[in-house]
């Protein structure tokens, strides 16, 4: 996260914000941190991933909803509101009761590590999202090599599967599809 934050502010003040900045803010109880922009091999690894799982999904007619990091997920046990790079919602979508424009179920949550937030995304990130129920996979794409972590809810433990190479096949169990990592990388210079 960017080193920009403000201290103390109600979840309408923290909407307010975002509504009069155009700009994204994480909200942890009350704290709020502007939200870094991304390289381009980050940029292309989200268009890749979202693309390839709306497809896939789309095909197998599946009832489920690819959201990209333009979506807002709270968890409201920690009052936070966060913006994962990308997230999958299957059945009905269910809205946050503090913030029409947040989402509250998704089953699978996806991050592209960066220098700066890789400690982040493995360690309170992680420990946030862990508080859905809903929640049953957690992927996190490096962007400086071909490797993706799987960390998958198996009752109250996470069980990590590394895939790596370009020629090696991610596999989301929770959604049934697997994506080739050279597509996940694709046009991403190492």
């Amino acid at each position: 996260m960017e080193a920009k934050k403000l201290n103390n502010l109600s979840i309408q003040e923290y909407t307010s914000l975002e509504t009069s900045t155009d700009t994204k803010y994480e909200y942890h109880d009350g704290t709020v941190f502007a939200m870094a922009g991304g390289t381009l091999n980050h940029g292309l690894i989200c268009g890749n991933i979202f693309g390839e799982m709306r497809s896939q999904l789309r095909n197998k007619q599946q009832n489920c909803t690819v959201m990209n990091s333009e979506i807002k997920l709270h968890i409201a046990s920690k009052n936070a509101f966060l913006y994962p790079d990308a997230m999958v919602i299957c059945g009905e979508i269910e809205k946050s009761d503090k913030e029409l424009n947040a989402v509250t179920n998704p089953i699978v949550i996806i991050e592209v590590l960066s220098k700066s937030t890789e400690s982040y995304d493995r360690g309170d990130k992680f420990y946030l999202y862990r508080q859905l129920k809903s929640l049953q996979e957690y992927i996190l794409i490096n962007q400086k090599k071909a490797l993706v972590e799987v960390y998958k809810r198996e009752a109250d433990l996470w069980k990590i599967t590394r895939f790596s190479g370009l020629d090696d096949l991610l596999l989301i169990d929770a959604l049934g599809i697997s994506v080739d990592l050279k597509e996940i990388y694709q046009n991403v210079v190492f």
